[in-house]
C-alpha cells in the first residue's frame, strides 16, 4: 500500500483485505501523513515495513507509532522476505538507479498515487496506487505472491 493521506475508512478496508488475504507482511511505500493514520495498521496481525513519502512531516510521531508496529525508515528499506530482495522507496525517480544495481527481485513504489506493476529484467516494479483515493478516486493496494513473484492490483 501507498499514500494512504489519512483516509482512515480506506486504511481500515485495506487492514481487512490483507487479513482475509493472510498477509504475512505488509508494506507502506509512504505518505502517511499523520500518525494517527498509522495506528489503524495495528491491527494487521502481520509484521509491518514502511518507508516515509514527501508529505509525512511528523516522523518522530510516526516513529513512536512504529515501536509497535513495525520497520519504518528514511527510503531506501532494503530487506529479505520470503527468499526475496526488496527496495522499498517513495518517489519513483531513483528506479533507474537501483534497477541497475541488479540486486533487488521487487521494487515497490509510491508518490505517483497510478497503480502500476510492470517486470524489467528481472525485477518487479510495484506501485500499488494510492489507498487514500483523493487524487485519483481510486482506493487500490496491491497483493504479491512471493511464490510466484506475481502481483495484482486490488480496489478497495
Amino acid at each position: 500500500m501507498a499514500d494512504s493521506h489519512d483516509n482512515l475508512f480506506k486504511i481500515r478496508q485495506a487492514v481487512r483485505l490483507f487479513k482475509e488475504e493472510g498477509c504475512g507482511l505488509v508494506i507502506h511505500a509512504g505518505d502517511f501523513i499523520a500518525p494517527f493514520s498509522a495506528l489503524e495498521l495495528g491491527g494487521l496481525g502481520c509484521p509491518l515495513k514502511a518507508v516515509f513519502g514527501n508529505c509525512d512531516g511528523e516522523k518522530r510521531g510516526l516513529e513512536k507509532i512504529f515501536k509497535s508496529l513495525g520497520e519504518i525508515r528514511e527510503a531506501p528499506l532494503v530487506f529479505r522476505h520470503e527468499g526475496l530482495s526488496f527496495c522499498l522507496i517513495h518517489l519513483e525517480t531513483p528506479i533507474k538507479a537501483y534497477l541497475s544495481e541488479g540486486k533487488y527481485d521487487v521494487i515497490i513504489f509510491g508518490h505517483t498515487h497510478k497503480p502500476e506493476i510492470r517486470k524489467e529484467g528481472k525485477t518487479l516494479l510495484i506501485n500499488p496506487g494510492e489507498t487514500g483515493g483523493w487524487l485519483k478516486g481510486k482506493s487500490t493496494v496491491a497483493l504479491l505472491d512471493p511464490k510466484t513473484l506475481s502481483a495484482e492490483i486490488r480496489l478497495l
